[in-house]
């Protein structure tokens, strides 16, 4: 099968270079994994995250002129996705039930006593509002 571009394959790690990683594909072709693509997190060290002649999936971003991107980040199912996030929130429920005066006067009480805490924690630490003291 044809290496296409947005497919998830399987690959193996064929060596490490401080810019990305090799992988051997399926079809014996070989394509490369920028350091930028290996986790949604910075990389410093790419061999703390990949080692050679480990098995990855990968996600072809690209083949152009016989050269093909490759990306581990992107070939991971995505965590947040929306549909899976239980919107039945009973809060929300109680919210959707108050009036707009209710809804406004909750957030001022909820912001004034945010301030105070803030002030108070201010104030034990030393900070005032014009800066430190």
């Amino acid at each position: 099968m044809p290496v296409k571009v947005g497919n998830v394959v399987e690959g193996t790690v064929t060596g490490i270079t401080n810019f990305g990683a090799f992988i051997q594909l399926s079809e014996g072709e070989t394509g490369l994994v920028h350091i930028s693509e290996v986790s949604d997190d910075y990389v410093k060290d790419i061999h703390n995250y990949l080692k050679k002649n480990q098995k990855v999936k990968v996600k072809v971003l690209s083949v152009e002129k016989g050269k093909i991107s490759l990306s581990v980040r992107q070939a991971k199912p995505k965590t947040n996705n929306p549909g899976e996030i239980d919107w039945s929130n009973k809060s929300d429920q109680k919210m959707k039930k108050m009036s707009f005066e209710d809804k406004l006067s909750k957030f001022l009480k909820e912001s004034t006593e945010r301030q105070d805490q803030i002030k108070s924690r201010d104030s034990k630490k030393g900070i005032s509002s014009k800066g430190i003291k």
